[in-house]
Order: structure tokens, then sequence, then C-alpha cells
């Protein structure tokens, strides 16, 4: 039955969409085996993986908390990195459901899930590709997420393998396309200047706060 629920997508794109999902399932691994290897219990990143369900914010959470920051600061951060689900949700508003549907359509609603939403070709098609890839992650993120987290138990210092530059280098990985552009690059390298030049005089977990100034650059340069 859910094969022909979602067969007018095409082979190619639930192929497509599985991909995605088991990628994003590789980089939960790194992220649950990071967490827990670097202290945290496994209730943390698990249930960060469930309620929050957004990769980059749960990685820049253990990031700041594991190197000393203030929850608060890290929370905050997450937030700001999650600032793109606002145009995310106005871009996807059809396809999230209705009524109590649409607090779950909401839930899901991560960048993979929004692009294969919003680029097929019907309304029908759009909907059904924004909830299996929406679901698909959200089933495959947390699983791997333990898997990760029982294969962290095993590690005895992540930085001896480089464990720890998993995070920036998946945000490289995610910013680097955007960078191209200089109505980017310009605020991000200003924010990375800014956020760099904090360290001394801030507590962790502030510093990546400070970067927003960075998007003073482009105004005062128009």
């Amino acid at each position: 039955m859910q094969a022909r629920f979602f067969s007018p997508l095409g082979k190619d794109v639930v192929k497509a969409i599985f991909l995605v999902c088991l990628a994003d399932g590789l980089v939960g691994i790194s992220y649950g085996s990071l967490a827990v290897a670097g202290g945290f219990p496994l209730w943390v990143p698990l249930m960060l993986s469930l309620l929050v369900l957004a990769g980059a914010s749960e990685f820049l959470f253990i990031a700041i908390v594991g190197g000393g920051g203030s929850p608060f600061a890290a929370a905050a951060a997450g937030l700001l990195v999650n600032a793109r689900h606002l145009p995310f949700g106005i871009a996807v508003k059809d396809l999230v459901g209705s009524k109590s549907l649409s607090w779950l359509g909401c839930h899901i609603m991560n960048d993979e899930s929004v692009v294969f939403g919003i680029s097929q070709s019907t309304h029908e098609k759009r909907k059904k590709a924004y909830w299996l890839c929406g679901a698909g992650i959200a089933l495959f993120w947390p699983v791997s997420v333990i898997a990760g987290a029982y294969i962290g138990q095993f590690i005895p210092d992540i930085k001896a393998i480089g464990l720890d530059a998993v995070f920036p280098a998946i945000l490289l990985a995610l910013i680097f396309p955007a960078l191209r552009k200089r109505r980017t690059l310009i605020p991000a390298a200003s924010g990375a200047l800014i956020s760099v030049a904090a360290v001394p005089f801030v507590p962790a977990g502030m510093p990546v706060l400070f970067s927003l100034l960075g998007l003073l650059a482009w105004r005062n340069k128009k």
C-alpha cells in the first residue's frame, strides 16, 4: 500500500530520496559517536535527534557544550543555524498538511525534504516527496545516532583519530557552495574574523553569536 502511495514519484526519485536518507544516516553515526566519545550520555544525542531533528544544530550544541560553553548559548546558536527554516516554512506551507498533522509535517522539515518537495512537477508529487524524505530522515537519523553512540564507546580519544574535526568539516561542506556568491562570502568572512577575535574575551560558545555582526558588512558595503 505504501509502495502504491509513493509510486507517482517514480523509481528514480524514490531511489534518490533513499540515498539521501542513507547519507544522513552516515552523518548521524558520526554525530552519535562524537557525542558519546565526548562524554555525553546516550540520552542527550538521542533526545536531540528525536525532538530537534536538525543535524547542524545538534552538532553545534554538542560542540559548544562539550567545549565548556553554556547550554543556553548552544541553544541560541542552534536557533540561529535553523533560522533558514522560516523561509522554508513559507515555501512548503501547502505540503506540511493541516490541523494536527501540520505539527508533524513541520517537524520533519529539513533541507533535503524541502528540496525534494519543491522540485517536483505537480502538487501531488511535491507533497509525497516531501513526506517521504522527511519521514525517512526522521527514521534514519535517530537510529544512526544510536549506532554511532555504540561505536563511540570504543573510542578512547576522539582527538586521536580526528573525530573532533567531523563537525567543522560537515558545516564547511554545507556552506561552501554558498560562499561562491560575493553576497554570502563577505558577511561570512567578516563574521568569522569577528568570532575569532572575540575568543579570548568571551566565554566558550559565545564567539559564534558575535559572528552575526558580520551581517552588517554587506549592509555597510551597500
